[in-house]
């Protein structure tokens, strides 16, 4: 069973909030909730974090405790004070319904502007719910984002992943 979200998906929201979560999705919400078995409702934690992030992010009950444990483990500062706010206290643990479907609060939708549909996108170890035309216009501008270094024209993204970890993985100066 995958441990990874993967894909993208469409959804309708009804007035209540509810929308469906992929299946291949609530298959990776079951195997990273250590509570769950056959028969009960796989938990999950979604984030509503930052206002300039324009999307939710959703952890499983496993990848959502990594990630506090890293911040417990920074001291006082206002970094963690600002990771605790925006991991921790805005955030919102639920489960999946019996139909495959999660109740999303006012409070979140409005956050991002769902109203009729949610597109879900798998990102690896997370998933995240986008209001469709929010991630179609958040594309357009990525195209154009600069990656951090030079690429010869024409080179695929799977070649810059092979250059970007060459680059990981040269000695550094002096060494």
């Amino acid at each position: 069973m995958s441990r990874r979200f993967r894909g993208e998906y469409t959804f309708k929201v009804d007035a209540k909030g509810r929308v469906s979560i992929p299946a291949l999705f609530r298959r990776v919400l079951e195997s990273g909730d250590p509570e769950y078995t056959e028969g009960l409702r796989p938990q999950l934690v979604i984030v509503y974090g930052p206002s300039d992030q324009p999307y939710l992010e959703a952890y499983t009950i496993e990848e959502i405790e990594k990630l506090e444990a890293k911040i417990e483990r920074l001291p006082n500062s206002p970094l963690k004070r600002k990771l605790v706010r925006n991991i921790t206290s805005r955030s919102h643990h639920t489960e999946v319904d019996p139909d495959g479907r999660l109740v999303l609060p006012l409070r979140q939708r409005d956050k991002i502007g769902l109203e009729k549909e949610a597109f879900f996108v798998g990102t690896s170890g997370t998933f995240q719910i986008w209001n469709p035309e929010t991630y179609e216009a958040h594309l357009a501008e990525e195209e154009d984002e600069d990656l951090g270094f030079d690429l010869p024209e024409g080179t695929n993204q799977l070649d810059a992943l092979d250059l970007a970890l060459s680059r990981l993985d040269a000695p550094k100066d002096g060494s």
